[in-house]
């Protein structure tokens, strides 16, 4: 299993090239199997879960051919089962849920597996589904739906923690080849939902309203192959421009969204980083004194949490009192513990982490709980003294892709261990 070792201190300088979206990869991959004809991707990160989803793909009988970033995919035909050895290895494998339906008419999936970060049920998937047409019945761990014809409806799919973006997903590609118009409110408004939408509009679907919180889908009898550019990852981006600040450095961020970004961006900001949109990219860049900020997650275009475990990290190495809660996954603080094994003076109330930050971190052996949490125990490690060893790094291989080579490009002592 493997790890990495940090050797902290270093000031980061030079040009990071952000890559394409994982979030907004895995859906559109999935949305493939919606038509027989061949679909061309290009901008696909190359990531752990990202060959998941080409696994799950081929299982299902697609022909799918993956080098240098681009994906091309030919569903000729399909098969309508998604066994639990390929599903568990990550959530957004229930995404396939919504194109099997629609295409074969009815489907058998295992639900879903992925990060531990907290409870994250499917049943405004099914709710979605089932307002089409569908039929489902949970038995055994999988999900059964049948639908002898999926008939648009209008859907409400907020949730107790605001809209779901898988769930918009799902329902949004089964409404595609859905016979009328589906109309769903409080629907998910982040960049990879509409970069979906963008994805099956190029496939002859017809939507509205990416974006917003209302998309109109007026169903189509057969959806055609495609080529589509994957946007990218803001995630990843935030991530870098959190790793020029917690070692006081410079990044500029090639490619970059910064139309994505705007609560990181004004996050940074609110710490004293200059953050400066270029041809091309974001300019990052940290000097001490940075001051305590405070956060609250919540949908886009709020804070993400999924930027919620490395601005914690930010926080333990600003002088004075930080606060970060996390609404959307209130438990979702697991590197926390971790932190302070590295002698963070951090607590938790709730689903608030009250920090106050220290000059210098120490350097500990940590272990990654999740995908982001072990992105914020590596920047950690670059602001830390001495070793830090993450164990447990294939968390951060779902996501990042190379992190430690692009890392190492721009000054980091950083190295990949078995």
């Amino acid at each position: 299993m493997d790890k990495f070792a940090i050797h902290g201190g270093n000031v980061l300088r030079g040009t990071v090239s952000v890559s394409g979206s994982k979030n907004s990869s895995l859906p559109i991959l999935a949305a493939t199997l919606l038509t027989r004809e061949r679909c061309v991707l290009h901008r696909v990160p190359d990531l752990s879960d990202i060959r998941y989803m080409l696994d799950m793909l081929r299982y299902l009988g697609a022909e799918v051919e993956f080098a240098d970033g681009t994906v091309t995919v030919e569903a000729k035909k399909v098969a309508w089962e998604a066994p639990y050895d390929l599903v568990r290895r990550m959530r957004a494998s229930v995404c396939v849920l919504g194109p099997l339906l629609a295409r074969c008419g009815r489907t058998k999936v295992s639900l879903p597996g992925g990060c531990v970060i907290g409870d994250r049920p499917i049943d405004l998937h099914l709710r979605g589904l089932e307002a089409l047409g569908s039929r489902i019945v949970l038995s055994k761990g999988y999900v059964i739906a049948e639908a002898s014809e999926l008939v648009g409806a209008r859907i409400a799919l907020r949730g107790p923690h605001g809209s779901t973006v898988l769930g918009t997903d799902n329902v949004m590609m089964a409404a595609s080849l859905a016979r009328g118009t589906t109309i769903i409110e409080d629907a998910a408004s982040e960049p990879e939902v509409a970069d979906l939408a963008r994805f099956l509009r190029s496939m002859g679907a017809r939507i509205r309203g990416e974006g917003t919180g209302r998309l109109e889908i007026e169903g189509v009898d057969a959806l055609h192959g495609a080529e589509h550019t994957v946007i990218s990852d803001r995630i990843e981006a935030g991530t870098f421009a959190v790793a020029a600040a917690i070692t006081r450095g410079e990044l500029l961020l090639a490619k970059a969204p910064a139309e994505h970004m705007g609560s990181t961006i004004s996050a940074l900001r609110e710490a004293g980083v200059s953050v400066v949109e270029e041809e091309g990219g974001l300019r990052v860049r940290a000097c001490d004194p940075l001051r305590p900020f405070q956060l609250r997650t919540s949908t886009y275009p709020g804070f993400p949490t999924d930027m919620q475990a490395q601005f914690c990290a930010l926080a333990v190495t600003v002088p004075g009192r930080s606060q970060i809660a996390d609404d959307i996954f209130p438990t979702r603080f697991m590197h926390i513990s971790e932190l302070k094994r590295m002698g963070a003076h951090a607590d938790l109330l709730a689903n608030v982490a009250v920090i106050d930050g220290i000059p210098r971190l120490s350097g500990a052996p940590v272990m990654a709980s999740d995908l982001r949490a072990s992105a914020a125990l590596v920047l950690a490690g670059l602001q830390a003294e001495n070793t830090t060893t993450v164990s447990r790094v294939y968390h951060i291989d779902r996501g990042y892709e190379q992190i430690d080579a692009k890392l190492r490009a721009v000054g980091a002592d950083i190295a990949r261990q078995p």
